[in-house]
């Protein structure tokens, strides 16, 4: 499990935390991404979903399956 209290962004800390969360609850891939989609468009509601998409899917991929603790271009939000 990543360390997201490293994370800067609010957004990006509750999108991966969440999708950890839901992970390790049993749920499965699909169904995390679209509740974590859901949740960034709730932070960034002038967000479209394609953009929510790919920030979702970036961060998933950074910190969940590479497990890095760089940042990310991301959002422009704190």
């Amino acid at each position: 499990m990543v360390d997201s209290s490293r994370i800067a962004r609010n957004c990006e800390r509750a999108v991966v935390t969440a999708y950890q969360e839901l992970k390790q609850v049993g749920t499965n891939d699909v169904s995390a991404f679209n509740a974590c989609t859901t949740l960034y468009r709730i932070h960034h509601p002038e967000s479209s979903l394609n953009e929510a998409r790919r920030l979702v899917s970036e961060w998933i991929d950074h910190h969940v399956i590479k497990k890095s603790n760089q940042p990310t271009k991301g959002c422009n939000c704190i």
